[in-house]
């Protein structure tokens, strides 16, 4: 099934407990497609680059089976950069240097052949951004999966629950559900985000794993023990590909597959944190995936 993801395809530079990095590829779409190209070769990219984006990384999403008809690239124009230092906990982060850059005035156009995609992924973006690409569409997808952040409920609280109607399901993580249904119980605060319009729900826990929510069900995996996390910048974004990912793959969005999705968003998200940046979804194999699912299996065998 064709998929459609759009997002941010960036620089980063990080620091963590374990090291730190120069400028290195990163970004949601970047990330998303990475983590999806092991479960879909019909994988489509809406993005924007600067002209100094390097031509071998666009290349190597080409090679990923990535087509990148949607990606813009401005001349004379800078790519968008983050910098940021992760505490000892992993867990929280300062933001040392934000660059918009050529994201500041993007307009995403979605090629005509990609207006009728069954699956879109919306990455972490503006609101309004995101809501454009809703109105590109010809027809409804069968499965609209979106991210979001604090700070777009900090500073444009309405277009996005504007853009909240019209998706089947959100993936946030835990501070930002109690932010957004101003609740601090998560069960209460996925009753009240499910009435905002999503149909399910998915709060991602970090180290403690992830929680779906429909209306009626819920269902929690857990996060695999890790001995090494260096960097978990991109995991959730990693977590978002192998979910939308997997039920691309098996064309079923059914509460029960969706479970499925949730394990196999975990173990790419998993491996995404072994290594900086985007480095160790380009070095896996479909049978580290398989491996690595089956160490999920067993880790909640009782």
């Amino acid at each position: 099934m064709n998929l459609l993801v759009v997002g941010t395809v960036a620089f980063d530079a990080i620091e963590t407990p374990f090291g730190k990095t120069d400028k290195i590829i990163g970004g949601a779409a970047t990330y998303i497609c990475l983590s999806s190209s092991f479960f879909t070769n019909k994988l489509n990219l809406v993005s924007v680059v600067g002209e100094d984006f390097p031509k071998e990384t666009i290349k190597m999403l080409q090679n990923k089976s990535v087509n990148t008809s949607g990606l813009q690239i401005k001349k004379g124009e800078k790519t968008f950069f983050w910098s940021g230092k992760y505490h000892n906990d992993m867990n929280s982060r300062d933001t040392l240097d934000t660059q918009l850059n050529v994201l500041e005035n993007f307009n995403p156009i979605v090629p005509i052949e990609l207006k009728d995609s069954e699956f879109l992924m919306l990455g972490n973006l503006m609101p309004s951004i995101q809501k454009k690409v809703l109105d590109q569409m010809t027809k409804r997808p069968k499965l609209i999966v979106l991210d979001t952040m604090n700070y777009w409920m900090d500073h444009f609280i309405e277009d996005l629950k504007e853009s909240l109607k019209e998706v089947d399901v959100l993936t946030i993580n835990d501070e930002e559900a109690r932010q957004l249904a101003q609740e601090h119980s998560l069960v209460k605060a996925a009753k009240i985000i499910l009435s905002m319009g999503p149909k399910c729900l998915i709060i991602k826990k970090g180290e403690h794993g992830a929680l779906l929510f429909n209306n009626d069900e819920i269902f929690f995996a857990p996060a695999l023990p890790l001995e090494d996390v260096f960097d978990p910048t991109g995991a959730g974004d990693s977590f978002a590909g192998g979910f939308i990912g997997y039920l691309a793959k098996t064309n079923d969005i059914s509460f029960q597959n969706m479970k499925r999705a949730v394990i196999h968003g975990s173990a790419m998200a998993s491996f995404c944190v072994e290594k900086f940046g985007t480095q160790r979804l380009t070095e896996i194999s479909q049978e580290d995936i398989d491996a690595r699912i089956n160490e999920f299996t067993n880790l909640v065998k009782f």
